[in-house]
């Protein structure tokens, strides 16, 4: 990274840079070492500010690498993304609400973290397996309302969806 950089983004010298090299190798300039794209996954989980550049051109292959990453796991056995999703995503490229579908799915995964970040405070649950402990929890030990409040939400969640999908003549 280089002092220009740093001078126009305050927050880029707190990034962890990686940097891809042709032979499809990902060098942690923090450790001075390799590391996998698994590496990188678990960094993301840690929350950790990573940026992926090119080695030779310096460009940024932040967006590709999460993207690779969310494809290994769509391909690992428990998808988070139906065949139906995926391919109402895919309709909205090229559309004229193409950004305004990338801001709600935005808020709207932003709303759900939120709604676990609360949860997981509410229940004294912590750390990296909250919400895999809370969910192995018989029903009573839940927090008062969580049933109710979650199902409210998914319910919004796919009414708010499927208003905008009818807008454009698009439907489940």
């Amino acid at each position: 990274m280089t002092t220009t950089e740093n001078s126009t983004n305050p927050s880029a010298s707190k990034q962890r840079v990686i940097k891809k090299y042709p032979n499809r190798r990902l060098y942690d300039t923090d450790t001075s070492s390799y590391i996998t794209l698994a590496e990188v996954r678990q960094l993301v989980i840690e929350r950790e500010p990573v940026v992926v550049r090119d080695a030779k051109s310096g460009e940024d292959l932040t967006r590709s690498i999460l993207l690779q990453i969310i494809l290994e796991e769509e391909a690992g056995g428990a998808p988070m993304f139906s065949e139906a999703m995926l391919a109402n995503i895919i309709r909205f490229y090229g559309h004229a609400m193409q950004g305004y579908m990338g801001s709600y799915i935005e808020k709207n995964v932003q709303m759900f973290t939120d709604f676990q970040n609360k949860i997981s405070e509410q229940s004294g649950v912590g750390g990296t397996d909250a919400w895999a402990k809370m969910m192995q929890m018989p029903n009573p030990m839940m927090p008062a309302g969580y049933t109710e409040q979650m199902q409210k939400m998914q319910e919004q969640m796919q009414k708010q969806t499927e208003q905008m999908m009818s807008m454009f003549g698009l439907k489940r």
